[in-house]
């Protein structure tokens, strides 16, 4: 798998808009891992380096089958 960093917006019906075109050579399928920017945190905080080796790191095993239910990924956090 190849991997590209764009930044984009998601609007009020969830829908995602890229800034940019993605460069691609044919048409295909891809896996999205949406990262927010959450306010008051200048986006540059980790450099774009890190980013990636956490992406890598995650997309690996994903792809070795190493995942969980996102029903076990509540437990143990408390809501208040």
């Amino acid at each position: 798998m190849k991997a590209q960093e764009v930044m984009g917006t998601i609007d009020k019906n969830g829908q995602l808009f890229l800034d940019e075109p993605l460069a691609v050579e044919k048409q295909s399928r891809v896996r999205v891992i949406v990262l927010f920017v959450e306010e008051g945190i200048d986006e540059d905080d980790e450099s774009k380096e890190v980013v990636l080796e956490s992406l890598r790191k995650s997309l690996g095993e994903a792809t070795a089958g190493k995942t969980r239910p996102i029903s076990e990924l509540w437990d143990g956090i408390d809501v208040e």
